[in-house]
């Protein structure tokens, strides 16, 4: 193993650097801060960094699937020091084919007990009941919510009626509304997206609405990324628009292309960018899961994963898996929203504060929830959290007949962009 010191930050790898001050062990074990492992992948295919949870990360020569497997570690000897900073989330990887791989040293997302700053794009019917839940839950996360919408008026309106909403005579926390330009949209540490376009009527017979949304809203979604590449823009780019997994590839593709049409990975980083849709469909499962003792099981022992749509896995349980009993829970949550429509009504009130609301303050918090994330060129929801380190994916020892299913599914998601 190579040690080096650069910017007064540890890192270390099983490859030489040329370019780098070399340092001795006994210098990188005095650290107490996070410590950075080095390593060299293809960057269409591999993420920019993330957390290392477990040993066997250090070592992985491709990402994909295998970020959801537990893998033990064998054929290779570690220090007890790197396995100690590793149980404690105290070491990234940073993938230094990214050009700009050394701002990683320089910058990092506002940690507990600093709050973060939310701008949102589009105060549409999912937009604005996602900003009302920002505003009750986030007081202790977030110090202030931007909104921008191309109407004026509406957003003239939500920061007067989200700023009204209060509760008497109690010290809790609200986040401001402050109504934005558009230049400022990328001064925060989260940018969320929820404009949308292309959302058929209510009545209208569609198999899979969020298919129809992705050309139209994968245009829109391209000139922010645009921006923020131009910005610079170093906080998370978080998508709640559908079909929310195909638009995290398509504007890390748009963002990452240049004036002449190359990819040069100089926008935003793959990790930088996430999905927020399996939330709802996971509370959905839990929803019909409850109503039924055979189902029940679900909400303690089951995951869900992949995309907000078709292609959705859920999983009944991990250690007892039941093939049919998570076919049923997946067709019940990937058509609940075809239910709600059968009222009359839109489905977008769970899906803002589930997938939303909800799971937006769980990623500021470094709290385990689902949305999605880069695995080896596909977006694909899991459950995961934002740690100091980076991204840290839930592993876990997969049931055979399960990992077919997510095979099925990455495959899919693969071949569409």
């Amino acid at each position: 193993m190579f040690y080096y010191k650069l910017d007064n930050r540890i890192l270390f790898s099983n490859i030489k650097y040329d370019n780098l001050e070399e340092i001795s062990e006994s210098s990188a074990m005095e650290s107490k801060d996070i410590i950075y492992f080095l390593k060299k992948m293809q960057p269409l295919k591999s993420r920019r960094s993330f957390c290392i949870s477990d040993p066997s990360l250090l070592f992985i020569e491709e990402e994909g699937l295998n970020l959801l497997k537990k893998n033990e570690l064998s054929g290779y000897t570690l220090p007890k020091w790197i396995l100690d900073k590793i149980s404690h989330r105290r070491v990234a990887c940073i993938n230094t084919e990214y050009r700009n791989w050394r701002d990683l040293l320089k910058y990092s997302l506002p940690l507990k007990p600093s709050k973060w700053r939310v701008n949102v794009l589009g105060l549409g019917d999912v937009g604005g009941i996602l900003v009302t839940g920002l505003r009750l839950l986030g007081g202790d996360y977030i110090s202030q919510i931007g909104i921008y919408d191309r109407g004026d008026n509406k957003k003239r309106r939500w920061v007067l009626e989200a700023n009204q909403i209060l509760s008497a005579f109690d010290e809790r926390l609200y986040p401001n509304i402050k109504g934005i330009d558009l230049e400022e949209l990328f001064d925060c540490d989260m940018f969320v997206f929820c404009a949308s376009v292309g959302v058929p009527p209510v009545g209208e017979n569609v198999k899979d609405v969020r298919m129809i949304q992705l050309q139209g809203n994968s245009k829109v979604l391209a000139n922010y990324g645009k921006m923020a590449r131009k910005t610079g823009f170093k906080g998370i780019f978080a998508v709640v628009s559908d079909p929310v997994d195909l638009l995290c590839k398509s504007v890390f593709i748009s963002s990452n292309t240049n004036e002449n049409g190359e990819m040069d990975y100089e926008g935003l980083a793959p990790e930088q960018i996430r999905g927020y849709g399996l939330g709802v469909m996971h509370a959905r499962a839990a929803y019909y899961a409850a109503l039924n003792t055979e189902t029940a099981h679900y909400i303690k022992e089951g995951r869900a994963y992949g995309p907000h749509g078709d292609g959705l896995i859920i999983a009944d349980s991990i250690e007892n898996y039941n093939p049919d009993i998570s076919m049923y829970l997946t067709r019940k949550a990937r058509e609940a929203n075809l239910d709600v429509r059968e009222t009359g009504f839109k489905p977008y009130i769970a899906p803002a504060l589930s997938s939303g609301s909800l799971s937006l303050i769980s990623t500021i918090k470094g709290d385990w929830h689902y949305s999605t994330t880069y695995m080896g060129g596909v977006f694909m929801g899991a459950k995961n959290r934002l740690l100091a380190t980076g991204t840290e994916i839930e592993r876990l020892t997969l049931p055979k007949a399960l990992l077919g299913r997510l095979e099925e599914t990455y495959k899919k998601l693969e071949s569409i962009i």
